[in-house]
């Protein structure tokens, strides 16, 4: 006797429900004396598909390293005319009062005698050498020093599991590894091996705990003005469902445990008619790895399963009509990833949400 739709179709919902209770009661063991054999039952599996996915991963092109800062816009400089202190930097004032002389959005400054000189794309030697040669058509043997008081012209967003998360500026070249240091360093709770770097449009997965080993020292790449290292939490651990049922979105993990019928029970899905014995799961192994499942909730509810588990970061989604293949599926489904894409597993965003892996 099917339960699929058997009078009303809360009863699916219930149905389901049902099955949560008898998944806990898998859970428990049989307290038997040393040396007792038991008869193990096999179940057949849920899954009707399974395909391992296998992505390039996006490489970021690595610079050469920098000899020095360059200076860009935003940044504050102090020039000292030794001996002429009136033709030096002005006082910008505002909350704190800084002496120096604001590099504008063009990239030049602004100073006494000289007028508007460039200073963005030159190192602090460079602007140095320049203005004396500037300086030097009205004084004789002008000595000038140039000073970077403020670096505001090379952010670096952290986000996630950093001590001190937000927009920091390197005052130096810096690797990604460097980088981290300017957040406080990461909390305990950090999850190192689902990190990312965001670049030019591109998500990068990192896995920061083979590159602190030592493992990956190609990924230590030179950082960039405008990257962004998202290191999310070990902690939160969810799944997505999405589809035919009333409550899509992120279903969280109790004790990192969840079966598809309770994650299905939770998002709602007796309360819309749609395809349970074709439930598509999209799960990642690891940043560049993962597989796409097919599973048959229905025989699980008949008993002929045993709940389908599921793990930390798996998509699931419940096809409201027949869905021919993956493409298919995975059409229907691109507006939901797009809607939670900061949050997905790096090979989600890889392989599904970037212009080039189509």
């Amino acid at each position: 006797m099917s339960f699929r739709y058997f009078g009303h179709r809360h009863v699916l919902y219930l149905v389901i429900g049902l099955a949560c209770l008898l998944g806990a009661a898998c859970s428990t063991y049989l307290d038997l004396p040393p040396g007792s054999a038991v008869a193990v039952s096999v179940h057949d599996s849920a899954i009707l598909e399974q395909h391992e996915v296998v992505v390039p991963p996006h490489l970021v092109s690595d610079d050469p390293a920098p000899a020095d800062y360059i200076i860009g816009p935003w940044d504050v400089l102090f020039v000292n005319v030794s001996g002429q202190p009136e033709f030096g930097s002005p006082i910008i004032t505002g909350n704190n009062s800084v002496r120096g002389s604001r590099v504008d959005g063009g990239g030049a400054i602004h100073l006494p005698l000289v007028g508007t000189v460039k200073a963005a794309g030159l190192t602090v030697n460079q602007l140095q050498q320049d203005l004396r040669k500037r300086y030097s058509r009205f004084l004789n043997e002008p000595y000038v020093v140039v000073e970077i008081v403020d670096y505001r012209s090379k952010p670096l967003y952290l986000l996630g599991q950093f001590r001190t998360p937000g927009t920091h500026y390197m005052d130096r070249p810096l690797n990604l590894v460097q980088g981290l240091a300017l957040g406080g360093g990461l909390v305990e709770t950090a999850n190192l091996r689902n990190a990312r770097m965001v670049r030019d449009g591109h998500t990068v997965a990192i896995d920061f705990f083979r590159l602190l080993q030592g493992e990956t020292p190609q990924q230590n790449v030179w950082l960039r003005p405008g990257d962004t290292i998202f290191v999310p939490d070990d902690r939160n651990q969810n799944v997505f469902v999405f589809g035919a049922v009333t409550k899509p979105g992120m279903v969280p993990m109790p004790n990192g445990r969840l079966s598809l019928p309770q994650a299905l029970a939770v998002a709602g899905v007796g309360e819309i008619r749609g395809q349970t014995s074709y439930v598509r799961v999209i799960r990642s192994h690891s940043p560049v790895k993962g597989e796409l499942m097919v599973v048959d909730l229905e025989r699980t509810l008949r008993a002929e399963t045993l709940p389908f588990p599921l793990t930390e970061g798996d998509i699931v989604y419940v096809p409201r009509s027949a869905v021919g293949n993956w493409n298919e599926a995975i059409k229907e489904m691109l507006p939901s990833l797009q809607a939670l894409s900061a949050v997905l597993s790096p090979f989600v965003q890889i392989k599904y949400l970037t212009d080039d892996d189509n």
